[in-house]
């Protein structure tokens, strides 16, 4: 394995590892130990205005290459990128305290599946087509974008917003959540190693308020895709309105899992809880309240405080299926926050709770935490958490139950679980949300993600993600 700290302190731009212009230092500190293990810098005014040059420069070269010659420099992106899965796997263990096991089989197995999956969409997308009408309709890169991701899956959310811009002909400039500097540092080693042009990649560490205001207002950025909380989403978007730029957005969520009398009750509590704490509940899509059909209530109450219950915690570098700390200190004292505010509000604690589990006093371990009997105007219901906290709360009819799972601002996804195929269409019909997923199905590479309301707009992943990276141009022959 890789020195994974090589190039901390350095941003990558047209083409090379370069000393950056700020003398703002960051530390990075690891969840499991709280303790600092290096140093970034984060970019002023003048990296940004040397970063978006680059990739202004780069994209008037991009625009002549082919798809053909595209297509074969992502297929060397998929080899590249499996030789460094480990050093990815390995740095979101360090940055973000992923359990090694989930950072190698998702975290960062998401660089090659969603690269796959733009491979096989770029392939069958036309850029040039004829209609009927004798008009020609011409896909064309959008210009430079600027991506701004988070920390919670620091590569997956990096693949989803630089492959399709290097796919198409974009070319980009990337800031990383300067809290998961090293997964972004191995990328842009991997992209550098792929052989893409000098300044079609271009990365820079620095925070949202200084540095990714600069690029969401630059005028020599045409497009902003941006990952994170609603609040952040909303200031990208301001900031980019008086330039008029394409703004996408994946914000949060606050996801329903609609549980009915006719379902599998058993393995649908077992597979709820685990999509909830997955990643340890740092996940915009996961299903944090869970719906259940009255007459089966009591019972699945019970089954999930077993399963939350038998949920282990352990340090992220042992191999096995575990929950890991929350990332940082910030994020944990907001959950606690949200735990006691459930205890003050009513609700049922049956599972964990505020404070530390046993014998982890250092990191920022949380106790899995179980709610139930809630209120729809708790907090607990209403806010995102972001940590493993389940809440549960009976409903009495299939019109009811999809009120309640639309009673959000947000509307990322919806989870059924049911034995009736014909009531899942019917459900997933109705749930204001941009995926739904039936008795466990889980999100495959190649389809796009995204949500309604105010979890963002625009999709990525599949052909809609490309398509977002493109501007549509009509060609009309006299």
């Amino acid at each position: 394995m890789t020195d994974m700290t090589l190039n901390l302190g350095r941003f990558y731009i047209n083409g090379r590892w370069v000393e950056p212009n700020s003398d703002k230092l960051f530390p990075v500190i690891n969840p499991t130990t709280e303790e600092h293990f290096g140093m970034i810098y984060l970019a002023n005014a003048a990296d940004v205005e040397v970063a978006v040059a680059a990739a202004k420069a780069a994209f008037e070269a991009c625009l002549e290459e082919s798809k053909a010659v595209r297509l074969a420099r992502l297929e060397r992106l998929i080899e590249v990128s499996q030789q460094r899965l480990e050093d990815m796997a390995q740095a979101m263990v360090l940055e973000m305290g992923a359990p090694i096991s989930f950072a190698r089989d998702m975290q960062a197995d998401a660089a090659v599946g969603h690269l796959q999956g733009f491979i096989d969409a770029l392939k069958q997308q036309n850029e040039r087509e004829e209609w009927p009408n004798g008009d020609v309709l011409v896909r064309e890169p959008i210009g430079v974008c600027g991506l701004i991701t988070p920390w919670n899956w620091p590569i997956n959310q990096i693949a989803l917003k630089v492959i399709p811009a290097l796919a198409v002909g974009a070319t980009c400039v990337l800031k990383p959540s300067e809290h998961t500097p090293l997964s972004a540092d191995i990328y842009a080693e991997i992209i550098d190693e792929a052989g893409f042009p000098p300044g079609s990649f271009n990365l820079i560490h620095g925070d949202g308020p200084s540095v990714g205001s600069a690029l969401s207002r630059h005028p020599d950025i045409h497009m902003m895709s941006f990952t994170g909380s609603t609040r952040a989403g909303t200031a990208v978007t301001k900031d980019a309105a008086d330039t008029v730029k394409r703004v996408t957005l994946e914000l949060g969520g606050k996801s329903p899992n609609l549980v009915f009398a006719d379902c599998d009750l058993e393995q649908a509590i077992v597979q709820g809880v685990a999509e909830c704490f997955l990643n340890t509940g740092q996940s915009c899509d996961a299903p944090t309240r869970m719906l259940v059909e009255r007459s089966i209530y009591d019972q699945a109450v019970q089954l999930a405080t077993k399963v939350v219950r038998e949920t282990r915690i352990a340090d992220p570098n042992e191999e096995g299926d575990h929950l890991g700390p929350l990332f940082d200190k910030i994020q944990f004292d907001r959950v606690q926050a949200l735990i006691n505010a459930g205890i003050d509000e009513g609700a049922e604690l049956l599972v964990g709770g505020p404070g530390k589990p046993d014998g982890f006093e250092k990191g920022w371990f949380v106790k899995p935490t179980l709610f139930a009997n809630v209120k729809p105007e708790m907090r607990i219901v209403r806010e995102e958490i972001f940590g493993p906290v389940l809440v549960m709360m009976p409903f009495d009819t299939e019109d009811e139950a999809i009120t309640m799972a639309n009673d959000t601002p947000y509307g990322l996804a919806g989870f059924v679980q049911t034995g009736s195929r014909e009531r899942a269409e019917r459900v997933a019909a109705k749930l204001r949300v941009g995926a739904v997923h039936i008795n466990g199905g889980a999100y495959n590479y190649g389809s796009p993600f995204g949500g309604y309301k105010q979890s963002g707009n625009g999709r990525e992943g599949g052909p809609e993600g490309l398509a977002d990276y493109q501007e549509i141009k009509t060609i009309h022959w006299g």
